[in-house]
């Protein structure tokens, strides 16, 4: 019972909204100074005792039942309520009475204004951080986007339409969002420990690293990024764009898990597509998602372990409308394989479909 209630008090926390909520009076609660409270509540009680007594001692004793002190402690409780704004009118019956009934009616209504004025302001400090990308995101599971450029826009409106949804995080140094709505902003550095929390990046599925520009000093501060991700959460799966090839080796060494050069993709495409006509279109429909072209790297089902490629091929066509690829086993990609070649154990396809159906998406561990 112990267990369920603590399972259901996390998956409220875990609530994106609840855990930016608390991000944001553990930062307010930073700023605030506990001695003035304490003050404010011993202020507040002493003023409310002595209420209390100055109204028994007005109004005299009301009934034999604990004498005075009875007298005093129902007073108190009066008091109370008077502060609370609940209080009961017809308690006091003299001047004095009436006195201190008012004064504490002024005490309750300025304590109403101080509890309305802190709310509001929170409330607007919540609105205001929030919308310049000072808040928390509270996701899991999620891909967190470090950069900005034209890739990142363009990998951002992909990920919006791909059947595998997941939510997205864009950590910027930025006044506003780039990425507007629909995407969690968060206004920081990416090379910093504490912005990279902000973003979830614990809790994340992956990280995107886009350069800020095609500068080398933009794929030293990649470099950077992928190492503070590293220190932070190594089970994160990062991804980078790189600039220049001859830092690849360099992302290797700080433990990217995969490396994409742009104008490398770009030219090999262009060699290509010079040659032979018509390629660029093909590639550009099958990554970008065009009509019933969508690609997947999937889970092989168990039952089609040791067919071979020939068979997977056809089975796949078959019984799920998707054209295989390639296979990988291993870290290694097998795009034409000999006719010998079975499939075994861990493997996973990668396969062009219009949806992925049955087929499970394969869930990558960071290695």
């Amino acid at each position: 019972m112990k267990g369920r209630l603590a399972r259901r008090i996390g998956a409220v926390v875990a609530v994106p909204i609840f855990a930016r909520l608390g991000f944001h009076l553990r930062r307010l609660a930073g700023d605030v100074n506990p001695a003035f409270f304490l003050r404010l509540f011993v202020g507040l009680g002493t003023l409310v005792l002595i209420a209390a007594v100055l109204v028994a001692v007005a109004e005299g004793p009301r009934d034999s039942v604990g004498g005075f002190l009875g007298a005093v402690g129902k007073s108190f409780y009066w008091a109370v309520t008077v502060v609370m704004g609940s209080g009961d009118a017809s308690y006091v019956t003299t001047v004095p009475g009436y006195i201190i009934s008012w004064l504490l009616v002024a005490v309750g209504v300025a304590i109403v204004g101080i509890i309305t004025a802190t709310l509001v302001g929170f409330v607007i400090d919540f609105i205001l951080k929030e919308g310049q990308g000072m808040g928390a995101s509270g996701y899991h599971d999620h891909i967190v986007v470090c950069g900005w450029n034209s890739t990142a826009r363009d990998l951002i409106a992909e990920l919006s339409t791909d059947e595998y949804t997941t939510k997205v995080v864009v950590m910027h140094n930025a006044d506003k969002n780039p990425a507007g709505s629909g995407v969690y902003f968060v206004n920081g550095d990416i090379t910093d420990a504490e912005d990279l929390q902000r973003a979830g990046i614990e809790d994340a599925m992956a990280a995107i690293i886009c350069p800020a520009d095609s500068s080398n000093d933009a794929d030293m501060r990649s470099i950077l990024c992928v190492l503070a991700i590293e220190a932070i959460a190594p089970q994160v799966r990062t991804v980078v764009e790189v600039n220049n090839p001859s830092h690849v080796d360099h992302f290797h060494r700080a433990n990217v898990d995969e490396v994409v050069v742009t104008s490398r993709i770009a030219s090999r495409l262009l060699a290509r597509t010079s040659l032979y006509p018509g390629l660029a279109e093909i590639v550009t429909d099958i990554v970008s998602g065009g009509k019933g072209s969508e690609l997947y790297r999937v889970a092989i089902p168990d039952e089609f372990v040791g067919l071979s490629l020939d068979e997977l091929s056809a089975r796949l066509r078959s019984e799920h409308s998707a054209t295989l690829l390639g296979v990988n086993r291993d870290g290694i990609a097998y795009v034409n394989p000999p006719t010998d070649f079975r499939l075994e154990t861990g493997d996973d396809a990668v396969v062009v479909a219009e949806s992925l159906g049955t087929l499970a998406p394969l869930k990558l561990q960071h290695d």
